[in-house]
């Protein structure tokens, strides 16, 4: 058998130089691949074009890649590219290829597909790299907030989509969103939001009011109410507002945005009104 050998630069009573099988050289595996997945392809061709028996036709096909197994074209490396919120158990079940079965009898698409259908993945790819080495590359969600609806919560991502609805307890930090169409919005709400970002830092909630408009519920209890038109230019209003006079420092309930020329600010309720603290 032809060999090629690793040059040493031992003298005596160093170990022998080590022999390496030229049908093993990274090379080689490349070319034997190559030769392996080109008579494949060519062997479908010939036989749908020759209107060989279909199961013949598999037959064919069967005894080519179990040969290419026998020669080292098996999976024995799964390499994940992206995972970070996907368990890697739930991942590996479904990508559903076992160790040890020829890497060219792996439906690629297939696995992609069901790679691409766990709640966090967005994106999925999967290729081969032979001899032996199956590559998953995913794109996951970006967790965007809380969606509340009928007294429930679900986690959405940045466009809108259901991510999980249980198991929500360690996104409990994300902003609340409620409202039908809430989700839908909520990207863009958040975008707004973030061009005030101390005043974001205080939004606990965001209420949907009839599909036009939101009203935000900030930690310390102050509820915001954002008007339909325009809510960007009111979002600055606020964050000037804040800046120059402290306004959410003070005892406020109630600051209403809607309107251009003037803020109508409602204050806390001081003891003993409404039966409060009697």
């Amino acid at each position: 058998m032809m060999a090629s050998r690793v040059r040493s630069r031992g003298n005596k009573g160093q170990p022998r130089p080590r022999v390496v099988p030229l049908w093993r050289s990274r090379r080689a595996i490349t070319v034997w691949a190559a030769i392996f997945v080109a008579a494949l392809a060519g062997s479908a061709w010939l036989a749908w074009s020759a209107g060989i028996p279909q199961r013949a036709a598999a037959d064919s096909l069967d005894a080519m890649v179990g040969a290419s197994a026998r020669m080292g074209f098996v999976v024995r490396e799964v390499f994940v590219v992206g995972r970070g919120q996907t368990p890697k158990a739930t991942l590996l079940d479904a990508l559903a290829v076992k160790r040890g079965v020829p890497i060219l009898a792996v439906d690629l698409e297939a696995a992609r597909q069901r790679v691409q259908a766990l709640p966090w993945v967005r994106h999925a790819s999967v290729r081969r790299v032979l001899p032996d080495t199956l590559v998953v590359e995913i794109v996951e969600r970006r967790p965007l907030a809380l969606w509340q609806q009928d007294k429930k919560f679900a986690l959405i991502d940045e466009q809108g989509q259901v991510i999980l609805r249980d198991d929500v307890g360690p996104f409990s930090q994300l902003m609340v969103v409620v409202g039908e169409d809430a989700p839908a919005n909520a990207t863009a709400l958040v975008r707004m939001l973030a061009s005030e970002p101390d005043l974001m830092a205080r939004v606990k909630a965001a209420v949907r009011v009839g599909g036009r408009r939101w009203n935000l519920h900030l930690s310390d209890g102050i509820d915001i109410k954002l008007p339909e038109q325009d809510p960007e230019r009111a979002w600055q209003r606020l964050g000037d507002y804040q800046r120059k006079h402290r306004l959410l420092d003070k005892a406020v309930r109630v600051l209403d945005l809607r309107f251009d020329d003037r803020l109508v600010v409602r204050p806390a309720a001081l003891p003993n009104e409404d039966g409060n603290d009697a």
